[in-house]
């Protein structure tokens, strides 16, 4: 059994996601792991990560939609926490009903996504950020 671990620094523009697929693709591929698991983990608690949908862009535009209307903009003492701007109390909320981990298997040296999914860090804040992603990888060699 073989361990790796790698981080990535993710520049975001602000609210929306930013996909990081291939990143992660390159990085599992030069491990030289036939077979195991990754695990991707956000070290931010008003970012989140997500598998979805990488071709038709509308879906990742219906998902930031429904999120706005779920969780919309703080302001005139709508959340409690409001030092840091109206969006970060709603990013903070955001990020809890998303995950901040992914495991995903990998196989054949290559994590094991359908067709249609990429990997995605979900910024929840409006202003630009810089985000970092820890990547550990634990199986086998060929």
């Amino acid at each position: 059994m073989q361990q790796r671990m790698h981080r990535i620094e993710v520049a975001t523009r602000g609210r929306g996601l930013v996909a990081v697929t291939a990143p992660v693709l390159a990085w599992v591929a030069a491990q030289g792991i036939a077979t195991g698991l990754l695990t991707i983990w956000c070290r931010h608690t008003s970012a989140s990560l997500l598998v979805q949908e990488n071709a038709d862009p509308e879906v990742r535009a219906d998902l930031e939609d429904f999120l706005r209307r779920l969780v919309p903009e703080g302001g005139g003492g709508r959340y409690r926490h409001e030092t840091e701007g109206p969006d970060d109390m709603p990013a903070h909320i955001r990020a809890a009903l998303t995950p901040t981990q992914l495991s995903i298997p990998v196989e054949q040296g290559r994590p094991v996504l359908g067709t249609w999914q990429g990997i995605y860090l979900y910024e929840h804040r409006t202003a630009a950020q810089r985000r970092e992603l820890v990547l550990h990888l634990i199986g086998e060699a060929p």
